[in-house]
C-alpha cells in the first residue's frame, strides 16, 4: 500500500539480478585478473597445505583440540617459542571457502609471522555445507571463541575479509580473524549472546568493514592483490596486511 507524500523505495539491484548472475557475483574465483580460476584455486590450496605442514613440523601446538562433541568441531593451537599460554594474545583465524569448501589443515598461513612475533593462532573447523547450515557454523564459531576463552582465561575480548575493530589496548586478548566466508562467521559473533555460553570472551579486535554499522573503525585497501593473494601473502612477515594485524595486536612495534 502506497503512503501518500512518501517515496517509494527503489528495490535492492540484487534483487532483479537471477540466481545464475547472482551466483557469478558470489564466486571470487570468477573475478581473479592474474590467474583463471583453476590455477587460482590450485595455487590457493597448495600454499595453504604447504604452510600449515610447516607450522605443524616447526611450532609447539596442540592439534586437532576438541571444541564441541561434532566431529568437524576441533582446533589447532600454535604457539610461540615455550612462552606461557597465559601470557599471550590469541588471534583466531576462520578459513573462507564459500561456505562449502575449506579446512583448517591447510589453512595456517598467518602461523610463521605471528608466532614469531610472540602471538598464538587458532585455526578452527567448522561444519561445512551440505553437511552444516549457516546457523550451525555460526554456533560452531562461537562455542570455539568460548572454548578458547575458557581454556585461557587471563585473555579476555577481537576480528579479517578482511575487516579491523581495535580498542587500541593492544595486548593478551583473543583476536578473530576470518577470510571470505570466514570474515562472515567472525562478523557474526558481534551478535553472539555471550551469556547463554556462560563466558564473555575478551575480544580486543577484529579484522572486518564495520564502520557502516557505526564501529570506530579504520578501512586500508590493500593493492595489487586479488581475494586469494591477499590470504596466502599472510605468510610473509612484512606484507602489509600481516604488519597491520601485528601493530594491532602488538602495538608497540
Amino acid at each position: 500500500m502506497e503512503v501518500p507524500g512518501r517515496a517509494t523505495r527503489a528495490e535492492a539491484p540484487w534483487k532483479q539480478l537471477s540466481a545464475e548472475e547472482l551466483e557469478n557475483q558470489y564466486c571470487p574465483s570468477r573475478w581473479v585478473i592474474r590467474r583463471g580460476a583453476e590455477e587460482t584455486l590450485k595455487m590457493y590450496s597448495h600454499l595453504g597445505d604447504k604452510a600449515t605442514k610447516n607450522a605443524r613440523a616447526t611450532r609447539k601446538s596442540l592439534l586437532h583440540v576438541p571444541y564441541g562433541d561434532g566431529e568437524g568441531e576441533k582446533l589447532d593451537i600454535y604457539f610461540p617459542g615455550e612462552v606461557a599460554a597465559e601470557g599471550l594474545p590469541f588471534c583466531l583465524f576462520l578459513h573462507g571457502g564459500y561456505w562449502q569448501s575449506g579446512s583448517k589443515d591447510m589453512s595456517a598461513f598467518m602461523v610463521e609471522p605471528l608466532t614469531a612475533r610472540g602471538v598464538a593462532v587458532v585455526v578452527v573447523a567448522y561444519d561445512i555445507a551440505p553437511k552444516g547450515t549457516l546457523d550451525q557454523m555460526i554456533d560452531q564459531v562461537t562455542r570455539s571463541v568460548a572454548f578458547v576463552q575458557r581454556k585461557y582465561p587471563c585473555n579476555e575480548w577481537v576480528s579479517l575479509q578482511i575487516f579491523l575493530l581495535s580498542d587500541n589496548a593492544g595486548g593478551r586478548g583473543l583476536y578473530l580473524c576470518g577470510h571470505s566466508a570466514g570474515a562472515h562467521l567472525a562478523a557474526m559473533m558481534l551478535l553472539a549472546n555471550w551469556t547463554k555460553h556462560g563466558v564473555t570472551p575478551n575480544l580486543k579486535g577484529l579484522f572486518l568493514t564495520l564502520r557502516r554499522g557505526g564501529w570506530d573503525a579504520s578501512f586500508e585497501e590493500i593493492h595489487d592483490v586479488d581475494h586469494f593473494e591477499i590470504i596466502w601473502s599472510l605468510t610473509q612477515q612484512d606484507f602489509v596486511l600481516t604488519q597491520m594485524i601485528l601493530s594491532t595486536i602488538l602495538p608497540e612495534l
